[in-house]
């Protein structure tokens, strides 16, 4: 037998040999006795069969080969797989400017494509929902809700404006023949454009898989203009979807990075939800399975459906809307988050960028794709260019020819010829004065093309016109003579006016912003009650027959002190055993630095009592801490848990048979220092303690806490993020004012949102605020400026400062406390541009909220911009007045009548 694998022969003995079976499983193999065996076999196998182990090995390694090259990853040159080759080529073929069916399509692509029609038509619809290479007609499905396009009979397509304009060139085309060898098929298209970036692509092949994510359209060219000019590019995915995008770990599309999108969830009203996109890759279904599901498991708090209603509810048609009923007294704020953290509404995508290069796959980034794609973008402009260099040239060789043919007439020389070598041979004799000129050397085909000219032509030439046309193509010839010295600039202009026919309505969809990092025990709703067996040890939310706690979700900590001296952390769980005679238990809060516990222990060995005060901020979970000195018989006398730092006064009362002068005392826990757990503490007293009781309630001794806002995350934070708002006490609120006209006073709980395109002004509130806004008030038509405080002490309730009058609107509103703007507007309704400046301080007095304000008597305001406030009023130097009959004029229809100072206009 010859091994296949080294064409050597192999040793017999070495040779594995291979059991036979019967029937019912006995081995059979030492049954056969060597003399039965077949002649053409050696030790029971066949001299033409081949070892299993090579087949597997080669086999495997063509199949993985060919699903890596030829189905599942694209390459770089065009960004297509073969399959969407295929089909862009059969429809570039088919292509008269009408739609074609799809089932037609599909079946002139099956000419080109080894596969059956389902391939087909799923990467042909696949296509055409990304609205770049196709125009579509019929149902072709919808990415976002995942409904299905309709029958391939029922819809139609034909190629894109943009398709024809950038992926298709005959003469630039490098082309092969099909698998069944009847049709020749492109081996990749001429592209010029980054594609493969702007449809994106996934793909699994065998041991390695794709995952490249779209980008927008716009960016891409701006991209390629900036690498044609040695500058560096940063590039960013954006999704048709729309949502948000967190690009902090992208790694420029590299394995190992990933990104963060986000549904854009917007409150209605205090019970209503609504989600206005949906995550890249998430369907509507899809995505109210998953709060469904999260409701059930109490992981959010939706309200209960109905028979009439449901607390998922799907609106969505031309525009996403899934609108989330809450249940009553459920934080909207929370809810988001939660909506976040335990739904689909944030997924996370890694992308995996892996291209064929050469015959090969190559894990790249984004930006080296894109620099392949715009280096290969100006090599077939320029191979373009040069085609078109030689057809101009030879266009202006057979026009010089065709001149010097008729206006010679040489075509009287040929008359008298009696063969077609003659009429050849003389051609070519009477232009041989004229063959200096030419770029190249006249050939047999230039003479008979010559001969090929009709008597009706050349009755009819015109050696004017002829003259103008060899100027216009000398003219076209140095434009791409230049064109090509001057490459890159052509390609630039190239791209710029790609932009230009094909770039609006392109504009980015998904919204990138940096996201917070939510905490699932923050934001997860209380869906279970927790109860405590102090005397058995036992905490958990089955005991429903013993203590209750308070609520709490079932991914909380517990946290529980014990008369012992000792404190845990542990999951809380249906029961839980954590010791006995529990003094404290409660939902435990990570890094909670303002929660302080008050403690006065015995030490069981000296019999002094202790105090003490300190935080739990982390803690290992199941671990028991020692809060006493650690010696045996310690036990706390007094404990207290205080949300804000709290301080308490105690009364001490010493036992009869001490030797202490004074048996009863007070002691204020705000005398000593907070300080970490494992600290000894103070000494309280060396007497023996009777009891100890609270005699008053403390106040906070941590004083105020600073709070910070992240513009960029629209969100508040205690870890010196962002702006400083100020020192917040329990009592104080934030003041909001939004763009659209509302202003609104929120608590300063972290949990709160805000999102930052909306707001002109948050900080903290102060009732001395005035706020300047100015605002078009669509009842009088009309613009108005007003200076007013905000008076309402209702948190978290919007109030409208411009009235409700549909088509009012807020130009500009700021707090500054010497406010200017800066306002370009027409006197007249088609009078001519202006700019100038308002200090609305002198203009107008503060009026009440709800007041209309004061007019400005101006036919039409085009733009508000809010400059910096002035310093010193001293510098105001008077510029303009205006007639106040005119702003009575303005005000006719209003109680607000009053004149506009001279110097008020700068």
């Amino acid at each position: 037998m010859v091994n296949e694998e080294n064409e050597q022969p192999m040793d017999a003995e070495n040779e594995p040999s291979l059991p036979e079976f019967s029937a019912d499983g006995v081995d059979l193999t030492d049954a056969i006795e060597p003399d039965e065996l077949p002649a053409n076999t050696t030790n029971g196998l066949l001299h033409d069969q081949t070892v299993v182990s090579g087949l597997y090995e080669n086999y495997f390694l063509d199949y993985a080969s060919y699903v890596i090259l030829e189905r599942a990853v694209p390459a770089v040159e065009d960004g297509l797989k073969p399959v969407q080759r295929r089909i862009l080529h059969a429809l570039k073929e088919m292509d008269d400017g009408r739609f074609n069916k799809v089932a037609n399509v599909i079946g002139q692509t099956m000419q080109y494509h080894p596969h059956g029609d389902a391939s087909i038509g799923e990467a042909l619809v696949n296509i055409g929902q990304k609205e770049l290479l196709f125009d579509t007609q019929g149902s072709w499905g919808d990415v976002r809700t995942g409904d299905g396009a309709a029958a391939p009979r029922y819809i139609e397509v034909r190629l894109s404006k943009f398709a024809l304009d950038a992926i298709y060139n005959d003469k630039t085309t490098e082309w092969q023949l099909s698998y069944d060898g009847r049709k020749r098929e492109p081996v990749t298209l001429p592209v010029k454009f980054p594609l493969l970036l702007a449809q994106g692509v996934e793909g699994i092949a065998v041991g390695l898989s794709t995952k490249i994510l779209p980008h927008n359209f716009n960016e891409l060219i701006d991209a390629s203009i900036q690498i044609l000019k040695d500058k560096p590019v940063t590039l960013y995915p954006d999704f048709q979807t729309g949502g948000l995008v967190d690009v902090s770990n992208y790694n420029d599309g590299h394995r190992g990075g990933k990104v963060r999108v986000r549904a854009r969830i917007e409150e209605l009203d205090k019970k209503t939800l609504a989600i206005r996109d949906v995550p890249f890759g998430v369907t509507t279904s899809q995505l109210i399975d998953s709060i469904v599901k999260a409701a059930e498991l109490g992981k959010i708090r939706i309200k209960a459906p109905s028979r009439t209603t449901a607390a998922v509810v799907d609106n969505t048609a031309r525009d996403v809307e899934i609108l989330v009923h809450l249940q009553p007294g459920v934080s909207p704020d929370v809810t988001i988050d939660a909506l976040y953290a335990f739904t689909d509404c944030e997924v996370s995508i890694s992308p995996n960028a892996c291209v064929i290069i050469g015959d090969k796959p190559h894990f790249v980034s984004v930006a080296d794709i894109l620099r392949v794609n715009t280096h290969q973008t100006v090599q077939l402009l320029q191979r373009e260019l040069e085609i078109r260099r030689s057809e101009l040239m030879e266009r202006l060789l057979y026009s010089s020819l065709e001149k010097i043919f008729i206006e010679n007439r040489i075509y009287r020389k040929i008359e008298e010829c009696e063969t077609f070598e003659a009429v050849l041979e003389t051609i070519d004799k009477a232009l041989k004065p004229f063959k200096k000129q030419f770029y190249r050397a006249i050939t047999q085909d230039d003479l008979i093309r010559l001969t090929e000219i009709k008597i009706k032509r050349i009755s009819k030439y015109d050696g004017f016109k002829a003259e103008e046309l060899m100027r216009r193509l000398e003219q076209e010839l140095a434009e791409t003579e230049d064109n090509l010295a001057n490459i890159t600039r052509y390609a630039i202009n190239y791209f710029k006016e790609l932009q230009k026919k094909y770039g609006k309505g392109r504009e980015r969809k998904t919204e990138i912003r940096a996201f917070n990092t939510i905490a699932a025990s923050v934001v997860a709703a209380a869906n279970q009650k927790l109860y405590v067996d102090r005397e058995g040890g036992f905490i958990g939310y089955g005991l429903k027959k013993d203590e209750y706690v308070s609520d709490c979700s079932d991914i909380d900590e517990i946290i529980v002190f014990r008369r012992d001296g000792k404190c845990m952390v542990v999951k809380v769980a249906e029961k839980v055993f954590v010791g006995k005679e529990i003094v404290y238990v409660s939902v435990f809060k990570k890094n909670d630095e303002r929660k302080i516990y008050n403690v006065v222990y015995l030490d069981g060995k000296s019999g002094i009592s202790m105090v003490k005060r300190f935080p739990v901020t982390a803690i290992t979970r199941d671990r028991e801490y020692d809060l006493t000195m650690g010696n045996p018989k310690s036990k706390m006398t007094y404990f207290s848990a205080n949300d804000n730092g709290e301080a308490e006064v105690i009364m001490v009362n010493l036992t009869a048979q001490s030797s202490a002068k004074i048996k009863q005392f007070d002691f204020d826990f705000a005398s000593i220092a907070i300080k970490n757990r494992s600290a000894q503490g103070n000494i309280l007293t060396k007497y023996p303690v009777r009891k100890i009781t609270q005699k008053t309630g403390g106040v906070s001794t941590l004083g105020g806490v600073d709070i910070w806002y992240d513009e960029h995350l629209g969100r508040l934070n205690r870890d010196e993020r962002g702006r400083l708002l100020g020192n917040f006490d329990a009592k104080d609120s934030i003041l909001v004012v939004y763009h659209e006209g509302q202003y609104e006073l929120t608590t300063f709980d972290l949990t709160n949102r805000y999102e930052p395109n909306t707001i002109a002004v948050l900080q903290k509130f102060d009732p001395e605020t005035v706020l300047s806004a100015i605002y078009y008030e669509a009842n009088q038509k009309a613009w108005y400026v007003k200076r007013f405080k905000v008076e309402t002490t209702t948190v978290d309730k919007k109030f409208s400062f411009i009235g409700d009058v549909k088509g009012s609107k807020a130009l500009a509103v700021t707090a500054d406390q010497s406010p200017r703007f800066e306002i370009v507007y027409q006197e007249k309704e088609r009078g001519p541009v202006e700019k100038m400046t308002l200090e609305t301080e002198g203009f107008i007095d503060i009026r009440g909220w709800k007041a209309l304000g004061k007019p400005i008597p101006f036919a039409r305001i085009k733009d508000v911009k809010r400059l910096p406030p002035k310093i010193a009023k001293e510098n105001v130097k008077p510029a303009v007045s205006i007639d106040p009959v005119a702003v009575n004029a303005v005000a006719t229809d209003t109680d607000e009548k009053e004149s506009i100072q001279l110097g008020l206009f700068s």
